[in-house]
């Protein structure tokens, strides 16, 4: 079973006991999150919300809160003498998924005998 969940702006596809690094939250590290799912997939059913799945769950931990790798942008104007170099450290939480909860089935209508007749 795996969910489509949206947080930052982003979606991410999520599995039981993944760790998906995100855009920066304000929780703390080892606090629960609880999100909607945007779709979620079970064995017999595959459940699509608009915007959301109702009644659809991702329960998670945050594990860590850091900043990433550095990005270099560098810019130069040829035979100018203009060069400018830049770093960027993008902010990310990492969550661990603990469990997907997701919408329960439908019951299906059963066919009454009176039906069953009037269809002979």
């Amino acid at each position: 079973m795996y969910a489509v969940i949206e947080t930052g702006g982003k979606q991410y596809r999520v599995s039981e006991g993944d760790i998906v690094r995100v855009e920066k939250l304000d929780d703390e590290v080892g606090s629960k999150v609880s999100m909607d799912a945007a779709m979620v997939t079970t064995e017999d059913a595959v459940h699509v919300g608009t915007p959301t799945v109702k009644g659809a769950k991702v329960n998670a931990t945050v594990v860590d809160s850091d900043r990433g790798a550095k990005v270099i942008a560098f810019k130069k104007k040829r035979r100018k003498g203009y060069r400018r170099r830049i770093g960027h450290r993008q902010t990310f939480t990492a969550l661990q998924i603990d469990e997907i909860v997701a919408p329960k089935a439908k019951a299906a209508k059963k066919a009454t005998p009176a039906a069953a007749d009037e269809e002979e």
